[in-house]
C-alpha cells in the first residue's frame, strides 16, 4: 500500500466506505460505475451499460492495483486515501495473462506459479496461484490450452459457485456488507 494512502488512513480513520462504483472485469479492465450504471443492473450481469466507464488513466489504473486487497470477509477493495472502495467482480479477483514463454501474470503485473487449475460448467479456465484464485484472461487461452495438452495443468471440473465459496471471495461486497 502507498505511503500517502497509510498517511491518509491515519488521519482521517472514519471515512466511509464507497461500494458499487468500481468494477473489475473477466479481461483484467476497471470500470467506474455512476449512478446510471449502477441503475442499470449489477455489475456481473453482462449488461454492457451496467458496467460503466472503463478506466483508461495509467497512472489511475496503477494507483488503483497498488492498492488492492481483500478484507477479513473476502471482499476485494481499492484504498483510496483514506475510503475504501469495494470492487464489483465480474467472476474473480484476480485475471491471469499467459506469456508466450509460459510465465503467468496477474493483471496487475505480478508473476505468480501456479498451484492447480479448474474449469468451471461454462468451460472458463482458472488458475490457483501464489497470490490467489483467478480466471484466465479469454485472449491467452490458446497459451492456456497448450500448458492443459502438454499436462502441465490438469484442470479439475467445478462449478462458478463453488470456487467462490471455496476460494472465499466475493463478487459483490454490498450484498456481504449489508
Amino acid at each position: 500500500m502507498d505511503d500517502i494512502v497509510k498517511q491518509a488512513m491515519a488521519k482521517w480513520p472514519n471515512v466511509p466506505d464507497c461500494y458499487g462504483w468500481l468494477g473489475l472485469d473477466g479481461r483484467g479492465d476497471w470500470y467506474l460505475r455512476d449512478d446510471a450504471a449502477q441503475a442499470s443492473g449489477a455489475f456481473a450481469s453482462h449488461v454492457l451499460e451496467a458496467r460503466g466507464s472503463r478506466l483508461q488513466h495509467e497512472k489511475l489504473i496503477d494507483f488503483i492495483q497498488r492498492n488492492y486487497a481483500a478484507d477479513a470477509s473476502g471482499c476485494w477493495y481499492f484504498q483510496n486515501g483514506p475510503q475504501r472502495v469495494y470492487v464489483e467482480l465480474m467472476h474473480t479477483p484476480w485475471i491471469w495473462r499467459i506469456q508466450p514463454d509460459g510465465q503467468v501474470r496477474a493483471h496487475t503485473g505480478a508473476p505468480v506459479s501456479v498451484l492447480e487449475s479448474y474449469i468451471d460448467e461454462q468451460g472458463l479456465l482458472y488458475l490457483q496461484t501464489t497470490l490467489g484464485i483467478g480466471l484466465v484472461h479469454t485472449a491467452d487461452m490458446a497459451h492456456a490450452a497448450a500448458h492443459v495438452e502438454q499436462g502441465v495443468w490438469v484442470p479439475s471440473e467445478i462449478t462458478s459457485d463453488w470456487l467462490a465459496a471455496h476460494f472465499r471471495f466475493v463478487r459483490s461486497p454490498l450484498t456481504a456488507h449489508a
